[in-house]
């Protein structure tokens, strides 16, 4: 999972976390699709799917509430 989240926040912060992402629907969209992405690659196959989709929605809210785009985030 560190594997995933890591690979995860280098993409996003390479061109999908830009400046007032989380007010474009299209933004956040391609967002999401890149955490199913990553962790669709990264997290073990016993995962059901179930569980896939909720990893994934965690892990998008937790990105939606901590970074605000454009290299800002909680962790600055």
């Amino acid at each position: 999972m560190k594997i995933a989240a890591k690979e995860l926040l280098t993409k996003l912060k390479a061109g999908r976390l830009v400046l007032d992402w989380r007010k474009r629907q299209q933004t956040r969209a391609s967002v999401l699709l890149a955490i199913e992405e990553a962790l669709d690659e990264n997290l073990p196959v016993v995962y059901t799917p179930e569980l896939y989709k909720q990893k994934c929605q965690y892990a998008y809210e937790h990105i939606y509430e901590n970074y605000f785009g454009d290299g800002r985030s909680i962790y600055n």
